[in-house]
């Protein structure tokens, strides 16, 4: 397999895994609005939101991780996406102190990593896209 194939295969790789986790979340939301208020309560903060709210901070996560895993409009989903990600990554910190205690939260950090190559080579990921080719 050539080089640029290999590449390519990669990103899309790489791309499918960021989507499957980011799509469980948003799932997350509609299945459990429970759940996702404790989350926005405990790590970041925010609390006293309705069932509502958290439905339609699903519905616009939905349309995101969608455009997302078909490449549309690299520049700003790969962008949201790495930035929801990485603010959910550091939102975390207290769980990295104890960290045998938490250890799956570490998994996030090599999944920060891929959202950031995905940013940065984004122009490159071109396999299986509906982006439009310059």
């Amino acid at each position: 397999m050539q080089q640029q194939a290999r590449l390519t295969w990669s990103l899309f790789l790489l791309r499918l895994g960021v989507f499957i986790v980011m799509l469980m979340w948003t799932l997350d939301k509609f299945v459990q609005p429970e759940h996702s208020a404790r989350i926005f309560e405990g790590f970041y903060g925010l609390g006293g939101f309705s069932t509502e709210i958290f439905y339609a901070i699903g519905v616009v996560e939905l349309a995101l991780v969608l455009a997302f895993v078909a490449g549309l409009w690299k520049r700003i989903t790969y962008g949201l996406v790495l930035l929801l990600h990485g603010v959910s990554t550091l939102s975390s910190y207290n769980q990295y102190l104890d960290a045998f205690n938490n250890l799956l939260f570490f998994a996030a950090w090599p999944m920060l990593a891929a959202c950031i190559a995905l940013y940065l080579l984004r122009d490159l990921d071109t396999r299986w896209t509906l982006s439009v080719k310059k």
